[in-house]
């Protein structure tokens, strides 16, 4: 999944994975693990109105992320993690490439913020990338997405410690208890955690713990910074995927082949999850407004659970989706506010 850079704030799915923060989410930061996770968004211009409805354009962004996680694990299959990733992200890099070209964007200026893209490159793509490849060796597609839920969670939590304008509040503390009992029906707290595999898990959660980190960096070091998101995002994008190209012949040999459906996912994960889903993303934030954007969150476990039955036969026991949904409640709890915040912040904004 994905995520953007004008701290304004979407994971996943993976971002991502792997997703763009929306500007709200980077008011709370918090945000979504789909995407390609960048953690900051432009303010957005006036734009001809899309040939697609949104409503449509919004339904393959959550297949899109949704079906990533079925993509990791197929891709897997034939290639070690970091060969996963890094093919994610050379192909994810070539479509925004594309895209910048076609729109004859600039690329960011300045050392200060090349490295300070390069250090969002790391915590929003290039370590929860290999950390969620890593774990469905041992894990099922469905667990690794209901993981990667987790994500808006962990920024709750996590903004409350780093971020002084988020002031906890009683329906975002009941919200972080929801979404964390939630993880616990999730693992089968009550039987042990017996059948789980520990390190497998471990890796998914710290993931979805990745990308918040990375957003609440780049709100502290990248907001205001003057080039496009679709620069920002390409650019980061380019730095994880060298970061990735440095360490994968450490720790990997050269793939003595490449069997068909293992490449055609690993293309299709970076092309269309990585890739094109930072565009639609963009596309629906500046049409519908990042609130009803990032209700795609949302879906993305759904759609996961439903893949990895459907199409890879993954067995399911009871608490997996009860648990989600829980997790999605408290994930919901910590981004909503009440409605008197929500008229001052209103009106605020009119004035």
């Amino acid at each position: 999944m994905s995520a953007t850079v004008t701290p304004s704030a979407t994971p996943p799915a993976e971002s991502a994975a792997d997703s763009l923060p929306t500007a709200e989410e980077s008011t709370t930061g918090t945000g979504t693990g789909t995407g390609t996770g960048t953690g900051v968004t432009a303010a957005a211009g006036p734009a001809a109105r899309p040939a697609l409805n949104w409503r449509i354009r919004f339904g393959a962004l959550s297949l899109i992320w949704g079906f990533s996680f079925l993509l990791i694990k197929v891709g897997t299959e034939g290639y070690a993690p970091f060969q996963v990733t890094l093919g994610r992200l050379l192909s994810g890099t070539a479509v925004l490439a594309v895209a910048m070209v076609v729109r004859r964007e600039r690329l960011p200026r300045g050392a200060r913020t090349w490295g300070h893209l390069a250090v969002a490159a790391f915590f929003l793509n290039a370590l929860p990338f290999s950390l969620f490849a890593h774990a469905e060796l041992t894990i099922p597609s469905t667990l690794a997405g209901i993981c990667n839920a987790t994500s808006p969670l962990w920024g709750m939590a996590l903004s409350l410690v780093a971020l002084s304008e988020d002031r906890p509040t009683r329906r975002r503390v009941a919200g972080l208890g929801l979404g964390f009992l939630g993880v616990l029906t999730v693992l089968g707290a009550w039987q042990g955690f017996s059948g789980l595999d520990f390190s497998g898990t471990a890796m998914a959660l710290l993931a979805s713990l990745s990308y918040p980190i990375g957003w609440i960096y780049v709100r502290r070091t990248l907001a205001g910074n003057g080039s496009s998101t679709l620069a920002l995002t390409g650019s980061q994008l380019f730095l994880g995927t060298a970061q990735i190209a440095l360490v994968s012949p450490l720790f990997t040999s050269a793939p003595e082949g490449f069997p068909l459906l293992p490449t055609l996912a690993v293309v299709a994960l970076g092309a269309l999850g990585t890739g094109l889903a930072v565009l639609l993303q963009y596309g629906l934030v500046e049409e519908v407004g990042p609130t009803t954007a990032q209700m795609v969150t949302y879906f993305i476990p759904v759609i996961a659970t439903a893949a990895g039955v459907a199409v890879l036969g993954e067995q399911l026991s009871w608490n997996t989706p009860v648990g989600a949904l829980v997790v999605l409640a408290g994930a919901a709890l910590t981004q909503s506010r009440a409605r008197g915040g929500r008229a001052a912040s209103s009106r605020a904004s009119s004035d």
